[in-house]
């Protein structure tokens, strides 16, 4: 008989402190953090609030899509969803929670300057030998391929043909 390491899902966790103490010291989010605070935050624009919430910093925001980007999550909502089920999107965000509404604003609101600062960021990971020189899409662009199915053939059509 097999034995089995047990567990009890109700049990209460200590968590701690620090996000970062989860996350391996060689991990991405390390690295977007550290390289967004060199990115200036000039041409960012935030709109001025006189009442209701206080909002996220530009940083934060930044980091945030970045991070996401680099992970393969581009939609709002799952941005949203994943800062509560991903580490590296927690400690990234600072452990906060802005929804998607929040994000798509300020997506939507510095385009131009996301696009300039995630240039930075390709540049600088480059420069530390952590990005390799190639080709990066980032807006998700799906481009058909020259083959149908029509224009593909099984091996037999071509030796077929061939003869």
């Amino acid at each position: 008989m097999s034995s089995f390491i047990p567990f009890d899902r109700s049990q209460p966790y200590l968590l701690p402190s620090d996000l970062k103490s989860w996350l391996p010291a060689d991990d991405m989010a390390h690295f977007i953090v550290a390289a967004v605070e060199r990115v200036p935050m000039d041409a960012f624009c935030v709109p001025v609030r006189t009442r209701g919430k206080a909002q996220y910093h530009p940083r934060l925001m930044l980091a945030l899509l970045i991070f996401s980007y680099a992970n393969g999550t581009f939609s709002s909502r799952r941005i949203e969803r994943a800062r509560y089920r991903d580490i590296g999107v927690r400690f990234v965000a600072a452990n906060l929670h802005p929804d998607h509404d929040t994000i798509a604003t300020f997506r939507r609101t510095n385009r131009t300057a996301i696009e300039a600062a995630f240039a930075q960021v390709l540049l600088l990971a480059h420069e530390t030998g952590l990005l390799r020189p190639g080709v990066v899409l980032i807006d998700g662009t799906k481009i058909d391929a020259g083959a149908s199915q029509y224009r593909s053939l099984r091996y037999d059509r071509i030796r077929a043909l061939r003869e």
